[in-house]
């Protein structure tokens, strides 16, 4: 009889979690998954599938401003908001049935409930206890808020979806991608909205040109964009909500989005107990291979607070189910490089960067050339829109590497994919100078920029 009843039990239905249960299963191991909410995690419910989908709504509207450069007459477009709401909703159940297909069909059972882990091999879901040679902890992050006063008032991002009415004005509070994003999209969709962050600029981490550029551009979409100040307070009066802020102004809204980050959502799960080594905000600490200081536990995804971001999730959860079962035949065991991983911001105009920024470049390599190019794009010279195009080459001197590209643009993303795996194969700036563009594209200007900017601009 067998000493565990599975081999794998992973604690969390998100992207990593999911991942890594499916892979297993297929590989012939008993695999459980345990989820109190529906499957997909924040990614496909409350993240970046239905924040995409708002975003292309929020285009739309831009669409029908510029189709008149082009000869079209359009009539005054309106938003129904719960229309949006209700196709939005379909989509995503549509998507917790293709992940609970995807689990039922490679054989893992579905625990429905919140787990707690007993001891190292023990998982308690509801007043059932299951035992695991191996548990795996993908449980994710969850927004939170501040210790203000009337910070009840406020929402965190998972409730922007669902919002009842349409905030007319809104206040997003935060400076990272999440409060950007939602400016931008709820800004498109036509609420008055103002952002505020304490920082000297947007989007820490990113490349100055970057934040400085989205910066401009989002003002000009119309967006009152704060630095440098916070909220104070808000209360709740018959006009709608007072939020007075540091530096003294106050604000009156519809509705505060707080979105100033994601803490691992580790809260009642028993770590503690086990003696699971955590650090800053509870993150669960890993080795190289996910394994924590409890040797059958394991952790990946954002419960680690590495990159939260779900492509990540996926390839941490391949690593692992490689490390802990044995590989496809004639495959060999994959494992997680962290240099070079795309990401994309989408803001109206869209980010998409890869690679390291100017500063770190320089303070890694020395002495680094930097291409830049800023130009309004060809669909632009007729739409009437003021939106121009940033994109950057960071490259290494010595070796004439590519190491940082950054663009803010009209599907940045899409285009900055597409150079990543160039990148990540050491493509060099002699390379990218050789590459034949295709015209007339934004995305040729990578393959374009001749002339390194002086130092001293």
């Amino acid at each position: 009889m067998p000493a565990f009843q599975f081999d794998l039990l992973v604690v969390g239905g998100g992207s990593g979690g999911v991942r890594a249960a499916r892979m297993a299963a297929q590989r012939g191991v008993r695999v459980a998954l345990a989820e109190v909410g529906a499957l997909g995690g924040t990614c496909v419910n409350v993240g970046c599938i239905p924040k995409k989908l708002y975003s292309y709504a929020a285009h739309y509207a831009e669409a029908f401003e510029e189709a008149a450069g082009y000869g079209w007459q359009v009539g005054h477009p309106r938003l129904d908001w719960n229309l949006l709401k209700k196709n939005r909703a379909t989509e995503i159940t549509r998507l917790n049935g293709i992940y609970q297909q995807l689990l039922v069909g490679a054989g893992v059972q579905l625990i429905p409930g919140w787990a707690t882990l007993l001891d190292a091999h023990t998982v308690q879901v509801g007043e059932q206890r299951y035992s695991a040679e191996h548990i795996l902890v993908a449980t994710g992050g969850t927004p939170s808020l501040p210790s203000i006063p009337g910070a009840e008032h406020a929402v965190v991002s998972d409730a922007m979806f669902d919002l009842e009415p349409f905030p007319q004005r809104l206040l997003v509070v935060g400076g990272g991608y999440i409060a950007c994003e939602f400016a931008s999209i709820f800004n498109g969709l036509g609420a008055q909205v103002s952002q505020v962050y304490r920082g000297q600029q947007l989007l820490r981490g990113f490349d100055d040109d970057v934040r400085n550029f989205l910066a401009q551009e989002v003002r000009k979409t119309g967006v009152d964009l704060r630095l440098e100040t916070d909220v104070a307070s808000i209360l709740r009066t018959a006009a709608g909500l007072e939020v007075r802020l540091a530096n003294g102004d106050t604000l009156t809204v519809d509705q505060v989005l707080y979105a100033i980050g994601r803490v691992p959502n580790v809260q009642g799960m028993g770590l503690e107990t086990l003696g699971i080594a955590q650090g800053k905000d509870g993150a669960i600490e890993v080795d190289s291979h996910y394994q924590t200081s409890v040797p059958s536990v394991y952790a990946l995804g954002d419960v680690t607070a590495r990159l939260q971001l779900t492509p990540v999730a996926l390839g941490e959860a391949m690593a692992l189910v490689d490390h802990l079962f044995a590989p496809k035949a004639g495959k060999a065991a994959r494992s997680m490089d962290y240099a070079l991983i795309p990401t994309a911001v989408f803001t109206h105009p869209n980010i998409g960067t890869v690679g390291l920024t100017e500063a770190a470049a320089r303070q890694q390599f020395g002495p680094v050339s930097i291409y830049r190019s800023e130009f309004k794009s060809l669909k632009h010279t007729l739409s009437g829109s003021s939106e121009r195009t940033l994109m950057k080459l960071v490259v290494d001197d010595a070796s004439d590497r590519v190491v940082g590209l950054h663009m803010v643009g009209a599907d940045a993303g899409e285009i900055v994919q597409g150079f990543a795996v160039a990148m990540k194969a050491g493509a060099t700036k002699a390379v990218f100078d050789s590459t034949i563009g295709i015209h007339p594209t934004m995305a040729e200007e990578f393959v374009t920029m001749r002339d390194p900017v002086p130092l001293s601009r």
